[in-house]
């Protein structure tokens, strides 16, 4: 008896979140629409805990999301923006560079 192996796109691990933009890009792409990431895979791409992204939304500091039912989803897009707004500013020169 020969068993197919099936693709579930919505257990894949995430290793990068350009790797988002090309999932099952012919199907999303030719709809108009991109990939979204459940809460929990979210905080699985970031290593923490899903009640910690619940607890950043809550206090008005996550990702901006899509409610769909009862359920959030957040698009690739605007996780890309709220990663980068969250990005430190390197060090300044003028207090640490003495020499």
């Amino acid at each position: 008896m020969f068993v197919e192996k099936v693709h579930d796109p919505v257990r894949v691990i995430w290793s990068d979140l350009d790797y988002l933009w090309v999932m099952d890009s012919e199907r999303h792409f030719g709809l108009g629409l991109e990939p979204v990431l459940t809460t929990s895979e979210l905080a699985e791409y970031l290593g923490v805990q899903a009640q910690a992204i619940y607890d950043l939304r809550a206090g008005g500091r996550g990702p901006s999301g899509i409610r769909v039912g009862r359920e959030i989803r957040y698009r690739v897009s605007d996780v890309v923006r709220w990663l980068d707004g969250l990005h430190e500013p390197e060090p300044s020169s003028a207090h640490g560079d003495r020499r």
